[in-house]
């Protein structure tokens, strides 16, 4: 009889820590499909990650103080999904330049602008508020803001080079009657030299031999770059004309920026305050509401 109590006492300490346990994942359930009810989107964002909400938006004690996400893991993306909506219609408002498609469920490919030849600039995180940009898409647009101090865009440089580069080509092209009239006064003057030659040539007949070779073997490399010439200017041709697509829509991004924030710092700034900035605008809806 002894042996049964003490069997029983000693089951009563973990039997109350399953059951707190227990209760704590049901309210944390019973509490996200209440917030899905009443189309709480400020409190599904609490429940899936309240150390942060706490953190960042409000100091407020509740009831529910662990997330449990990961007993909701595997709707993870209907989630995103659900939660999309109107997050997405705030970011229309903030960020009228990004525009956004849904890849697969609850995954937002972000797209910038709605011109022609758009760029696809990352993704967002709809369950995580966050912004993941895709990091070279992202440099160039700041390299376009810190060029434009300048009056450059980014790809001037590379344009002017390849401009010269072509520059150089075509004049190759167009100077090909002169180096065959060189090569041809250049062999006339080996044939001359090879008929005076003698077995003592002296040191400085041969010099001058061999200048002419290395002239005429300089002429040939030339007369092949010609040969080449349109092929590498038509390539040329094809990525000055890409360089400049590009610097036309980073010029419309940067100008879509200007508009919306003023500066890209401001843009950044804004960025990095998703998550804090989106939630206190739920809650300044429900404010509303409860006040009306």
């Amino acid at each position: 009889m002894s042996d049964e109590k003490n069997t029983t006492e000693s089951q009563e300490q973990p039997n109350a820590r399953l059951k707190q346990s227990l209760s704590g994942k049901i309210a944390f359930l019973n509490a996200l499909q209440t917030a899905v009810d009443q189309q709480d989107d400020r409190l599904i964002y609490e429940l899936l990650d309240p150390e942060r909400y706490h953190t960042e938006v409000s100091s407020a004690n509740d009831s529910i103080k662990s997330g449990y996400f990961n007993l909701v893991e595997d709707v993870r993306s209907q989630i995103g999904h659900y939660l999309s909506y109107q997050l997405i219609d705030y970011l229309a408002k903030i960020y009228p330049f990004f525009y956004y498609r849904e890849v697969s469920e609850g995954e937002f490919k972000i797209l910038f602008g709605n011109w022609w030849d758009r760029r696809e600039f990352g993704f967002l995180d709809v369950l995580n508020l966050e912004f993941q940009f895709d990091k070279d898409e992202y440099q160039k647009l700041q390299g376009t803001f810190e060029l434009d101090a300048n009056n450059k865009h980014l790809n001037t440089e590379n344009i002017a080079k390849i401009s010269e580069e072509n520059k150089q080509l075509q004049d190759l092209v167009a100077n090909q009657d002169q180096r065959d009239q060189r090569k041809a006064q250049l062999r006339d003057q080996l044939q001359d030299t090879s008929s005076n030659s003698s077995f003592w040539e002296s040191g400085k007949v041969k010099e001058e031999r061999q200048a002419v070779k290395d002239e005429l073997t300089k002429l040939t490399d030339e007369d092949q770059k010609a040969t080449d010439a349109r092929g590498t200017m038509k390539r040329n041709e094809d990525q000055i004309l890409a360089l400049s697509k590009e610097d036309t829509i980073l010029s419309y991004e940067k100008q879509a920026v200007k508009q919306a924030f003023g500066s890209f710092e401001a843009f950044t700034s804004h960025s990095k305050k998703l998550y804090a900035d989106y939630l206190m605008n739920l809650i300044g809806k429900d404010k509303v509401s409860a006040d009306e």
